[in-house]
C-alpha cells in the first residue's frame, strides 16, 4: 500500500471538495486530457472542466465525465475533440442521463444542433482510463466505475471500425485498445 504524505493528502482532500462542488453546480465534472488543453496552465476548462496536459504528443486527446456514477450510470468518454467540443458533447449527453435517459451499448445518439451522430460503446478497461472518477469515488482499478465511449461518425456517416471510415485511426481508438 502506498503511503501518502500529509501535503499530498491535503491537496487530494481539496480536490475532492472541488470536484464535489463542480458536480453539485453543473451535474458533472469533465476531465479533459490532451496536448491541446488550452486552459492547462490555469487548471480549468469550459463549464467546470478540469484540463490536464497529456504526457506526450502521441496520445490523442480525450475527455470524460465524473458524476454520473453517483446517480447509478456509467461515466462517458470521448476521444479526439478539443476542450470546448468535448465539453459541449459530454455536457449534452450527461444532461440526457440526468433527465432520466439511460445510455446503452450500441445506441445511436443524434443531435439537433448540427453535431455528428454518436455511437455508444462499452469500454472494457475503464480502470486504465478513468483515474479521476475512480479517485473521486474511491474505486480501485479492478472495480472501476463503468465507462461508455461516445464514438462519432465521419462526414460519410461511417463509424470507426466500419468500412469507409475516413477519420484518422488514432483519433478515436477502439474500446479496449487505449490506456491512459
Amino acid at each position: 500500500m502506498t503511503t501518502i504524505d500529509s501535503a499530498t493528502r491535503a491537496w487530494l482532500d481539496q480536490e475532492d471538495r472541488r470536484t464535489a462542488d463542480v458536480i453539485r453546480r453543473y451535474g458533472v465534472e469533465i476531465v479533459y486530457v490532451g496536448v491541446d488543453a488550452c486552459c492547462a496552465a490555469c487548471g480549468t476548462g469550459v463549464d467546470g472542466a478540469r484540463a490536464d496536459a497529456a504526457p506526450s504528443d502521441e496520445l490523442t486527446s480525450f475527455a470524460y465525465t465524473v458524476g454520473l456514477f453517483g446517480i447509478g450510470h456509467p461515466e462517458v468518454l470521448v476521444f479526439g475533440l478539443g476542450p470546448a467540443d468535448s465539453c459541449r458533447l459530454l455536457n449534452d449527453v450527461a444532461e440526457r442521463v440526468r433527465e432520466g435517459g439511460d445510455l446503452t451499448e450500441g445506441q445511436l445518439l443524434e443531435f439537433s444542433h448540427g453535431r455528428r451522430r454518436v455511437l455508444v460503446e462499452r469500454v472494457p478497461n475503464p480502470g486504465e482510463i478513468a483515474f479521476a472518477a475512480n479517485r473521486f469515488y474511491q474505486r480501485p482499478a479492478q472495480a472501476s466505475v463503468g465507462l461508455l465511449q461516445l464514438s462519432y461518425d465521419d462526414d460519410g456517416g461511417h463509424f470507426p471500425g466500419q468500412p469507409g471510415y475516413s477519420l484518422a485511426g488514432s483519433l478515436q481508438p477502439r474500446p479496449g485498445t487505449f490506456r491512459a
